[in-house]
């Protein structure tokens, strides 16, 4: 086991959005931003931006290094580049206030169609359906959970329903 691979997570976590250079074994080096390091294996995931715009994802072992050098710290524009490498495609995030729209916005058209709905959570961020149903923010149909099918199906179409109105 190498000095790299004895480091806690707390240690690996100082390297996150810092840009790299890894020296590895037979005299590999490796530069890049640091996305993550898997914390059984030691493995060091890097980011490089190329010139057209594509990004190339490299893996490297975490037996095999030998030295990590930072050398540069990410500035907010790069740590919100980095964040959105994994982000899905149509992944939105909102604000608190656009979520606050969005639920209370849901909730009261719920209301209308006389179907039963509380706020639960700490801050009273899941909508409860007749005690069958959650939704999650940024309350979707995709953040809907039921055990029972057809209230989840049911609900879930009406949600689609109302968020096509909306657009």
């Amino acid at each position: 086991m190498n000095d790299w691979q004895r480091k806690s997570p707390l240690d690996w976590q100082g390297y996150v959005d810092k840009q790299v250079k890894v020296a590895a074994a037979e005299k590999h080096e490796y530069e890049g931003w640091v996305l993550t390091v898997d914390p059984v294996s030691a493995n060091i995931v890097l980011a490089s931006f190329l010139e057209s715009e594509k990004i190339l994802i490299l893996v490297v072992s975490g037996h095999a290094v030998e030295d990590v050098q930072i050398l540069k710290e990410a500035d907010e524009e790069m740590k919100q580049r980095l964040s959105r490498i994994f982000a899905p495609e149509e992944s939105n995030t909102y604000s608190p206030e656009e979520l606050e729209k969005r639920k209370s916005g849901l909730k009261t058209w719920l209301e209308a169609n006389h179907i039963p709905v509380t706020e639960q959570g700490a801050a009273g961020e899941t909508l409860c359906v007749a005690g069958a149903l959650t939704i999650d923010p940024p309350y979707g149909p995709e953040e809907c959970s039921s055990s029972n099918e057809i209230i989840l199906c049911r609900v879930q179409s009406l949600i689609q329903g109302y968020l096509e109105k909306q657009s």
